[in-house]
């Protein structure tokens, strides 16, 4: 099968690379001639790196590259099984993509957005059929990251998705399945893992490295949330919390933080501008954390806890399976532990209690307990099977 991939930036070039990786012809369109440049650029020198270092031989690295086409134009998309379009998130130059992709592609080419927070449904709806359309959200950086989440909108052939499914699995990819709704699964269940770290920050609980600290070094976490944010870009995580909380119909439970609104408005976006929440400058002094247990374990619980209750509610809400939802945390973000998981070592008794009180202190609809986590402590049930 042919691929046929829209977009030449980060994401495109490395859907474009694990899709030849797995022996597919890929045609890869941008309409920025300096971008397919720099994509092909970029390609052929992962692939020679990849080579050196005795990842891949030099034969497999040259067959990589000669499955690889950089175009701008679209004609070759007639010949593809499947186009996956990686552009930027907005729903109108989306959905003006797909209806133009449609009227070149075979009838029965498979229509992809990886989108990570827009409406598959909403996309797909550009097109005459929209049953062929389907999201395939990849991760950044695709060829390093396991996990994918194929997810099926209302009008998508259960023929199509099981289709994408396979197809993506036999790229070597961990597939998840999820419900066509904000933030799917990762973006979805991560939210509080910024979200509240910004709150207990901007209550003066603890500081950014503190913080950091308490989630590294107690929690397992291979990021703290200030460093993550800073690695993926205050514009970024910010429009991402936002678009989540407009698409809940401003549900409190994804309020943005007006400081990382703040940061955005002044660029300190992060690593990239050199300054974030840390100051990337050399010899540049950044805040120390305090180190103190007991303060660390108050921060750890109460993000952890907004994490699980979010990964319950997903499942409450029957956006994914329960095995989904803690391997898209585990691969998809790295997490130490699936969350649901975790929940049954803590006891979920012992959860309720833990945002009942966070409940309680605030009076603020953002600490609800899901309602699966109370009728599963009332019941004395496990995510993982049922207690004694």
């Amino acid at each position: 099968m042919k691929i046929g991939v829209i977009g030449a930036g980060s994401m495109g070039a490395g859907i474009a690379q694990v899709a030849a990786t797995a022996g597919h012809e890929v045609y890869v369109f941008d309409s920025n001639a300096a971008a397919l440049e720099r994509a092909q650029a970029n390609l052929l020198a992962t692939l020679n790196k990849l080579a050196e270092k005795g990842k891949i031989d030099d034969p497999t690295a040259k067959a990589i590259f000669g499955r690889s086409f950089f175009m701008n134009d679209m004609a070759a998309f007639g010949e593809t099984g499947l186009v996956i379009e990686a552009i930027v998130e907005d729903l109108a130059v989306k959905k003006a993509v797909f209806k133009q992709v449609e009227g070149i592609v075979s009838a029965d080419c498979i229509l992809a957005t990886n989108t990570s927070s827009l409406s598959v449904a909403a996309i797909a709806s550009a097109c005459q059929q929209p049953g062929r359309v389907v999201g395939i959200h990849f991760f950044n950086p695709a060829p390093l990251m396991q996990l994918v989440e194929v997810v099926p909108a209302v009008q998508t052939s259960h023929e199509i998705a099981k289709q994408a499914k396979l197809l993506i699995e036999s790229w070597g990819k961990l597939v998840v399945m999820a419900k066509d709704t904000p933030g799917f699964i990762v973006n979805r269940v991560a939210r509080p893992y910024y979200g509240e770290a910004l709150r207990i920050l901007e209550e003066g609980i603890a500081d950014i490295a503190t913080i950091d600290w308490a989630m590294t070094t107690l929690g397992g976490f291979r990021m703290g949330p200030f460093t993550l944010m800073d690695f993926i870009g205050n514009d970024i995580n910010y429009t991402v919390t936002e678009t989540v909380f407009q698409s809940f119909f401003y549900d409190p439970r994804y309020k943005p933080s007006f400081t990382q609104k703040r940061l955005s408005e002044a660029g300190w976006l992060g690593k990239k501008t050199g300054r974030g929440y840390y100051d990337y400058a050399e010899g540049a002094e950044n805040p120390i954390a305090q180190q103190n247990k007991e303060l660390g374990e108050v921060v750890f619980a109460r993000i952890l806890m907004m994490l699980i209750n979010e990964a319950a509610d997903a499942l409450y809400w029957r956006i994914a399976s329960r095995d989904d939802i803690d391997l898209a945390m585990t691969k998809g973000v790295n997490y130490p532990k699936g969350l649901l998981h975790w929940a049954d070592e803590i006891g979920i008794e012992n959860c309720v209690h833990m945002l009942d009180a966070l409940h309680t202190e605030y009076l603020e609809d953002r600490y609800r307990c899901s309602p699966l986590l109370r009728k599963m402590a009332r019941t004395k049930q496990t995510f993982y099977g049922k207690q004694g």
